[in-house]
C-alpha cells in the first residue's frame, strides 16, 4: 500500500513523533509513505514527497510539524476537494493518514466518503477536545508549557503583591485552563464550561488579600472571556488599592517547544495503530484513546461533547483559600 500522511490546522507538540513512528512503521512491513505538505492545502495542489525511515530520523524532539500545516479553506468547496482526489490517485495513494483535530475530521471523512479512498484520524491537538478520546497528542505538552509560565508569573506576582488574570488557550473547553490552574495553586479557574460570575470576582480578591496572600492569580481559558478586559472591569471595581493588576496572554507559546515524553510515547503508539489499521482494512475513522487501550471510532463521534475533569476544579476551589 501507499499512504499518503498529513497534518492540518493548529500544529501540535508530538506530531512528529506520530510522523517518524508511521513512516517506520509502514516500512518495515513493505509499505510507502508520501508526506503532504501543509495539509488539505498541500493535496490540492498536489505538493507531496516520498518519506523514508532516514527521512524521519531525529525529529522526536522537535516540536510543530516537519510536513507543515495550514488551514485550507478551499477544501470545504468540492470543486478543490476532487482535485484533491485527483492528486491522490495520480500518486497512487490507496490509503491516507491525517492527523488534527475535529476540523481536520471533516475534512477526512470527506475524503473516505467522496474518493473511496481509506482515512485513518490521528487525535492531535493542544486542547485535548476531541471527543470520544482520553488523549489528543499535544496536550501534554501544551500543559506543561503553560504550567511553567504561571509558575514564573506567579513568581513576580508574590514579589510585587499583584494580581494576574492569565489566559490560556481554550477557545470551547477548558482542559488546559483547569489542570494548569490546580497544578500551579491558582486562586481561581475560569472555563467556558462554567458560568462563573464576574461580579463575584472581586469580592474572592478581596477576601484573599485580607487573610494575608501576597497574589491572586486568576486562569481563564479564552472561551470564558478575554484577560485585558477582565483586567478592565476588576480595576473599574478596585482599582489597585489590592495591588496592580496585570494580563498576561499566553498564547502560542503553549503550542512551541520539544514535546515532553509522554507526547513523544504516544505519538508513536498513535502512529503505529493508525498504520496497522489502514493496513487491515480499516476504511474510515479516528484512533481513540480509553482506560489504557486504542480503539477505532467514527469520525462523527470526534466532535462528541467531552467533559472537564470537574472534581479537579472543585479540589482547587477547596485548596485556594
Amino acid at each position: 500500500m501507499r499512504i499518503a500522511l498529513l497534518c492540518s490546522g493548529g500544529d501540535a507538540p508530538g506530531m512528529n513523533s506520530v510522523i517518524r513512528s508511521v513512516v517506520r512503521t509502514a516500512e518495515s512491513l513493505g509499505h510507502e509513505v508520501v508526506g503532504v505538505r501543509r495539509g488539505y492545502r498541500g493535496l490540492i495542489e498536489g505538493d507531496m514527497q516520498e518519506l523514508r525511515s532516514r527521512d524521519v530520523g531525529g525529529i522526536l524532539d522537535r516540536g510543530g510539524t516537519v510536513l507543515l500545516s495550514s488551514r485550507e479553506e478551499r477544501f470545504k468547496e468540492l470543486e478543490y476537494r476532487e482535485r484533491a482526489y485527483m492528486n491522490l490517485k495520480s500518486n497512487g495513494v490507496e490509503g491516507v493518514i491525517v492527523l488534527g483535530g475535529e476540523g481536520t475530521f471533516k475534512g477526512a471523512e470527506l475524503i473516505a466518503e467522496e474518493s473511496g479512498i481509506p482515512v485513518i484520524g490521528v487525535p492531535c491537538t493542544i486542547d485535548n477536545d476531541v471527543g470520544a478520546t482520553d488523549y489528543c497528542i499535544g496536550y501534554d505538552t501544551a500543559l506543561r508549557n503553560a504550567v511553567d509560565a504561571i509558575d514564573k508569573i506567579r513568581d513576580t506576582a508574590s514579589s510585587h503583591e499583584r494580581v494576574f488574570i492569565v489566559e490560556v488557550m481554550g477557545r470551547k473547553r477548558g482542559f488546559i485552563a483547569v489542570e494548569a490552574g490546580l497544578a500551579t495553586g491558582a486562586e481561581l479557574i475560569l472555563v467556558p464550561e462554567e458560568s462563573f460570575p464576574k461580579e463575584m470576582i472581586p469580592e474572592e480578591i478581596k477576601k484573599a488579600k485580607e487573610i494575608g496572600k501576597l497574589h491572586y492569580i486568576i486562569v481563564m481559558a479564552e472561551g470564558y472571556g478575554r484577560a485585558e478586559s477582565l483586567r478592565e472591569y476588576l480595576l473599574s471595581e478596585l482599582g489597585e488599592r489590592y495591588g496592580e493588576i496585570r494580563a498576561t496572554v499566553l498564547g502560542h507559546l503553549q503550542r512551541g517547544g520539544s514535546p515532553t515524553h509522554t507526547d513523544r510515547i504516544m505519538g508513536m503508539k498513535f502512529g503505529e495503530v493508525a498504520t496497522e489499521a489502514l493496513l487491515s482494512g480499516e476504511r474510515s475513522g479516528f484512533i481513540a484513546y480509553r482506560d489504557g487501550k486504542f480503539y477505532i471510532e467514527d469520525f462523527e463521534k470526534a466532535g462528541e461533547y467531552k467533559d472537564i475533569d470537574w472534581e479537579a476544579l472543585r479540589l482547587n476551589r477547596r485548596l485556594s483559600s
